[in-house]
């Protein structure tokens, strides 16, 4: 893999981490205690409230190991959260074992010294389990996934049949999810719904874009590939089949309140999104209506159909061991880590409706036994087959670059750049930021 410079502020990260890196026995992560008495390790989490997956892996953990009590850290802001704990790693006051939330800061982590190499704990996973090689570097793993999302297109079958538009049938092209969001939204005109929804995260458009189109390379400086998909979504919010990019941001939309609102007959998001429209839908957050998923609408028909392997991204979420760890609880913190990764971790979160890191049949019939789910045949497809790639390529350049790169979403969506225009910028401040181009 290509490595070159790394900007002003990715080397300042780094150097704040690596001030406090040290291996084990660390005296706060770990006080006086020793192997052969009571063990509590501490994990980071977020948004305790809305996500119980932290709490719920902690609390089962200890129900399996009694003398090991795991407690959860939570931190204030998920969306803010990288920031968060790379100053509390930097403070030498963060948790025992942390999220990796995605790949984008793996390198950083690494680089910095803040992660233990758990080679061992993944040596002796189930094969089952996916993303265990995205943590790889330098020929060691680094952290552990428990968790793996895939980005689907969910449906609402009662505004398609409003609309008259059939079904998603798996064999959809971006240019034939185009075609339906149109009609969609001719079809529901009256009713005030749009065909689709659009969120506004740069992922909507790139991590599609990275993943599905030939040869595409977030470290070649070569972002060309973009322009098909960005004149997609540029033309499907001229003809009024999605909200425009500037609503989205200016009135705080959630993709939640518009698709389980109704707003919306179609949205491309992860499958963490099965696990918050199935509570909101009990709650009353989310109105009655029947949905489906389908695969993401795929870069040309070489991947569609149910006998074939949609491509689409995700990148895993993992846990890693903070190297001040205290040397009596670094065997605890690896049976987590394996336990998390592995059938127990797997069953709680199937249980929450949370995507588990391992991938099997039971996995699946746990999914589709939650109430409220859809029990199709193409949603189970969808849920349960697809070539899934990251969205974030282990380097140390990529979070200089999807920095740049989201400043040319905003301004592309936004109309206040052309979408060539805005791509050529994106590749020179890549060569002339990061050093690549």
């Amino acid at each position: 893999m290509k490595r070159s410079k790394m900007t002003a502020a990715g080397v300042a990260a780094v150097a704040a981490l690596a001030l406090t890196a040290c291996g084990g026995g660390g005296e706060e992560a770990g006080g006086d205690q020793t192997a052969d008495g009571p063990i509590t390790l501490s994990i980071s989490g977020w948004a305790l409230n809305t996500t119980p997956e932290f709490q719920a892996l902690a609390d089962a953990y200890h129900e399996e190991n009694p003398d090991v009590t795991v407690e959860v850290t939570e931190y204030r802001d998920g969306n803010d959260y990288d920031t968060q704990i790379i100053s509390d790693l930097a403070a030498g006051t963060a948790p025992d074992l942390y999220v990796l939330k995605n790949l984008n800061r793996l390198w950083t982590f690494q680089s910095g010294g803040q992660l233990l190499d758990v080679s061992d704990v993944a040596d002796g996973l189930d094969a089952d389990v996916n993303g265990v090689d995205s943590y790889e570097i330098d020929g060691k793993t680094w952290a552990i996934p428990y968790r793996q999302d895939s980005w689907l297109l969910y449906y609402n079958q009662d505004l398609f049949d409003a609309a008259g538009v059939e079904y998603p049938d798996g064999s959809w092209t971006w240019d034939d999810y185009a075609d339906a969001a149109e009609q969609l939204s001719a079809g529901l005109s009256e009713q005030g719904a749009k065909g689709t929804y659009q969120h506004s995260w740069q992922s909507l458009v790139q991590g599609f874009a990275l993943a599905q189109t030939p040869d595409a390379d977030l470290l070649s400086g070569d972002y060309s590939y973009l322009e098909p998909y960005y004149d997609r979504a540029v033309e499907l919010q001229d003809a009024g089949a999605q909200q425009t990019y500037g609503t989205v941001t200016t009135s705080s939309l959630t993709y939640q309140a518009e698709f389980g609102t109704q707003k919306a007959a179609m949205m491309p998001m992860g499958s963490w999104y099965i696990a918050t429209l199935l509570a909101q839908q009990e709650n009353g957050e989310a109105e009655d209506f029947a949905w489906g998923m389908a695969p993401a609408p795929q870069f040309d028909d070489s991947t569609t159909g149910t006998d074939g392997t949609p491509v689409t991204f995700g990148d895993p979420t993992a846990f890693g061991i903070n190297p001040a760890i205290d040397d009596a609880k670094l065997d605890a913190a690896k049976d987590f880590l394996a336990w998390a990764a592995g059938e127990g971790g797997a069953t709680v979160l199937s249980d929450l409706g949370v995507t588990p890191a391992l991938s099997n049949d039971t996995v699946t019939d746990t999914f589709f036994g939650l109430d409220g789910m859809p029990v199709d045949d193409l949603s189970k497809f969808a849920f349960s087959t697809h070539d899934t790639r990251p969205e974030n390529p282990v380097a140390a350049e990529t979070a200089s670059i999807q920095a740049i790169l989201n400043d040319a979403h905003s301004a592309i969506m936004s109309g206040s750049s052309p979408v060539a225009d805005g791509i050529a910028e994106a590749e020179g401040r890549v060569s002339s930021e990061v050093g690549i181009g």
